[in-house]
This record gives structure tokens, sequence and C-alpha cells, in this order.
């Protein structure tokens, strides 16, 4: 059984926003494979599936992105899942072009306050994660205000590209394993803003 996280946080206010691409992602891949992410349950949106042939559970936190290890650790307690292996968490990156996904088996948090927590309850690194950039800030930017906001136009565009590439790469991680999906993923974006 894989348990699938997206990061985001909760709230009309932060849908869309850079911060919420893991929630988008878990959008895409429930609409996919026809689950609905709306069980209220381990301080997250959770749904029940089957992703190619696997058991899969997909969940979005609803404790805020700085306190997304709460529920994963309540997730993965239940389910019994081994989170080095089926622990998939899908997360935006502002050191990765607008667009670019990179695929991990493990590595630190990159100063992401949802890996950051999440490391901190799991008590280690290893588990495999799926990040999706949303480019770096610009100068003079305050962080949180960067990763809060909107993207624009055209950097939107590249991002509901990415978000279903996104989603086709954990399928792929499910189905043939996290290399196969790197080999595939793990590619410099094409398209420059």
């Amino acid at each position: 059984m894989y348990i699938i996280v997206g990061l985001g946080n909760p709230g009309r206010q932060y849908q869309n926003t850079r911060h919420n691409t893991g929630f988008d992602v878990i959008d895409v891949i429930a609409g996919k494979n026809h689950i609905a992410v709306e069980e209220k349950k381990y301080k997250a949106l959770i749904g029940k599936g089957i992703i190619g042939t696997h058991k899969a559970i997909l969940v979005k936190p609803q404790t805020y992105m700085n306190l997304s290890g709460e529920s994963v650790r309540e997730v993965i307690d239940f389910y019994k899942a081994d989170e080095k292996s089926e622990l998939i968490v899908i997360v935006d990156d502002v050191s990765l072009d607008v667009g670019q996904i990179r695929i991990r088996k493990r590595g630190s948090a990159g100063g992401h306050n949802g890996l950051k927590n999440i490391i901190q309850h799991l008590g280690h690194d290893e588990f495999q994660r799926v990040k999706i950039g949303v480019g770096c800030k610009p100068d003079g930017y305050d962080l949180v205000d960067y990763v809060l906001g909107h993207f624009s136009g055209e950097e939107r565009e590249i991002m509901d590209e990415s978000v279903n590439r996104a989603a086709q790469a954990v399928e792929v991680m499910i189905t043939q394993g996290a290399d196969a999906a790197m080999n595939l993923f793990n590619k410099k974006n094409e398209q420059k803003l």
C-alpha cells in the first residue's frame, strides 16, 4: 500500500499558490484514478483507491505546512506502512525552475518547513519525494510572501503541465519504481520563462 502525501495549506486563500502545488498534484491523481479525497481523518483529507494494481491512500494534510509531519505520522502508523518504500511526498521547491520536476529517494528538507516537520516526526529523511519547481524568489521578496503568492499567467500554464507530469511520475514510482521515474522525469525543464 502506498501513502501519497501532497503538501499544502488548507483554506481558500491558499488555493493555487506556489506552496499548494502538492495539493494540486493530489487532485490530478485523484481525478485520474476516480478517488474522492474527502474523508477527514489523521488531521488530513484522505481518499482510498487503486493506482495501477496497488492500493493507495491520497493525503492532503490539514495542519498547515509547518506541521505536516503530525498528519503523515498518524497515517503511517494507522496503515502500518513502510515509510522508506511506501511513502511518497509531493512538495513545492523554490530552488528549482518553474515546472521542473525532481524525484528523490531521500534527502534533507532543503529549507522546506513541511519536509522538515515530516523528517522530525519520522526520525529520518529516507522517504521518496517528488519536488516541483516554483522558481526562486526574486530579490527583495520575503520567502513566505513568495511561496504564498500566485503564479503569473505564463507560469500557471507551465505549472498546469508540470502538475500533470508530476502525477504521472507518482504513478510510475508506484508501478515501476523510483529509479524508472527518476530516469523519465528528472530532466531539466525545456521551457524557459
